[in-house]
């Protein structure tokens, strides 16, 4: 403990326990956080564009991830260092904004850190790198806007959204699918979309997976899936024109709140009950049939008698669903959720076209799909494939697909991609460095190599020459002052990626660069690192 005395002699502690902490400082301490995020993005690396291989991740209690998505990536993995750990927020934010470009976000970040290692042990001070950084990064974005293509659609053109869908999907394990797949996207995203606001809510868009069948099967359907049957197997399995109640109130009698203890000591007693208890279901299912219901989905079960009777009085019933589809049964039907039975009216019903039950393979699985509902702006993505774990990251690279359909929507420019924009913004930046005079302009040069950084990776993941095609492709671009060539990663014969019709967002883009600098510039800022040391 280090003991200290003010000038009126009384002891005070500077740092309480101060040797059971560790302490790093000055360049210790940079070098220390730099290694730390480049350990990060060197695991990202290798999984970046069309040829990025996929991270097995499992978990303390035995499940397994097979993924190849940046953020979800670093979700999984146990990271103990604080810095690292940044990274892994880094990601997040970037998926949680764009949804998209995870993977990229963090090698660019980790470039970043190398470039800045370099130039620390030159004797560049760490701020004036982060200084430097934040100007070349302006450069960058205002550059990425500089060379941005729009480009037009509608509900009847959607071929350029598809395109830019695919180039997202064309780095997934879906890949083989990938035209399939962007076109559930876009219809699912164009669906539900209000195009006068630019404006996409996901959350009607629910993604459902069932475990069989190919990934190909995988459709999209205009309404509702319920992982629930009939709960009667008599019962109709199709409803045409169906006029759907929506409970939550449970098919049963009701019980009193205080507690109690019925005395029966005769047999006509006991028939009362049973008689009450009937007319009380009758009652109910009447009060259903008199507002012209078709079908009743509730929140809770109901006895074997109230399923009995609605059998008998031709009311199929859907009971234990959850809330949430509920809701989403509520908004796509355009009914209203009825909590008594009292409040029950026909306003409140929620309609739709075709309610069916379907059957999967031999497992005796069903599914209730509610299609042709009254307001179609609530749509379903529903998912086949070989196992769980395809399934899941199927799952995760629809959510990619639907995000950039989304913000194309939102701001429909794009830059190309195929390491391009970027390989277009080192150039731009490295122009850039020589109006700046200061100790900066290293750091703006060194910004210009770290965006290389990304092509560089992109080649090395597909079996490329990674300097050798870099440089080609450079000089290609100063030559011809052609902003579309890029790598060409899955070997077509031409670098130009508006031929191969490789896009990407560009507020996608932008926010990557920025994202990047801005972590970046925080971890080169840290210079003392206390922490409490291992026992």
């Amino acid at each position: 403990m280090a003991l200290a005395f003010d000038e009126y002699g009384r002891p005070f502690i500077i740092i309480k326990e101060q040797e059971q902490k560790t302490r790093l400082r000055g360049i210790e301490a940079h070098k220390a956080n730099i290694s730390a995020g480049k350990a990060v993005a060197r695991i990202l690396r290798t999984s970046l564009g069309p040829k990025g291989m996929d991270k097995m991740l499992q978990s303390p209690d035995g499940d397994v991830t097979i993924t190849n998505d940046g953020a979800t990536i670093l979700e999984q993995m146990d990271v103990n260092n604080q810095i690292a750990k940044l990274m892994v927020e880094l990601s997040r934010s970037q998926d949680y904004e764009i949804g998209d470009g995870t993977t990229g976000v963090v090698v660019m970040a980790g470039a970043l850190l190398e470039q800045a290692e370099r130039l620390v042990e030159r004797g560049i001070h760490p701020i004036r790198i982060a200084e430097g950084y934040e100007m070349a990064s302006r450069i960058a974005v205002e550059h990425l806007e500089h060379i941005a293509q729009k480009f037009d659609f509608g509900p009847t053109n959607i071929e350029p959204l598809v395109q830019t869908c695919m180039t997202t999907l064309s780095s997934k394990i879906v890949n083989r699918c990938k035209r399939l797949l962007a076109e559930i996207s876009v219809k699912a995203v164009l669906s539900v979309a209000d195009l006068e606001r630019k404006d996409v809510n996901l959350e009607m868009i629910k993604v459902e997976g069932k475990v069989g069948g190919k990934l190909e099967d995988t459709e999209l359907i205009y309404g509702i899936t319920v992982d629930k049957d009939m709960s009667h197997p008599q019962m109709p399995k199709q409803i045409e024109d169906a006029k759907i109640a929506i409970l939550t109130c449970p098919f049963e009698p009701p019980k009193p709140k205080t507690k109690h203890k019925v005395e029966i000591d005769t047999v006509e007693k006991f028939q009362t009950l049973r008689q009450q208890e009937q007319k009380y279901f009758d009652d109910m299912v009447q009060k259903c049939k008199d507002v012209g219901t078709t079908l009743v989905i509730c929140q809770w079960g109901f006895d074997d008698e109230a399923n009995h009777l609605l059998m008998h009085r031709n009311l199929p019933a859907v009971r234990w669903v959850g809330g949430v589809e509920l809701e989403l049964i509520a908004i796509a039907t355009g009914g209203r959720i009825v909590p008594r039975f009292q409040e029950l009216t026909p306003e409140k019903l929620g309609k739709a076209g075709l309610v069916r039950e379907k059957s999967f393979g031999t497992t005796k699985d069903k599914m209730l799909y509610i299609e042709h509902c009254a307001n179609s702006r609530a749509v379903t993505i529903f998912i086949r494939g070989g196992n769980k774990m395809m399934i899941e990251e199927t799952k995760r690279s629809i959510h990619d697909a639907l995000c950039v359909a989304r913000n194309l929507i939102r701001n429909n420019s794009i830059v190309y991609g195929g390491g391009s924009a970027e390989i277009s913004c080192s150039i731009a930046v490295e122009a850039g460095a020589d109006k700046y005079p200061g100790v900066e302009q290293y750091a703006i040069r060194a910004f210009a190599d770290a965006l290389d950084s990304v092509p560089m990776a992109l080649a090395e993941n597909s079996g490329l020459q990674p300097i050798e095609t870099l440089s080609a492709v450079k000089s290609q671009q100063i030559k011809e002052n052609n902003s579309h060539f890029g790598i060409d990663c899955n070997d077509v014969g031409t670098n130009d990626m508006r031929e191969q019709y490789v896009f990407e967002t560009l507020i996608g883009k932008q926010q990557q660069i920025l994202l990047a600098t801005q972590v970046v510039k925080m971890i080169l800022k840290i210079d003392d690192v206390i922490s409490p040391s291992d026992y």
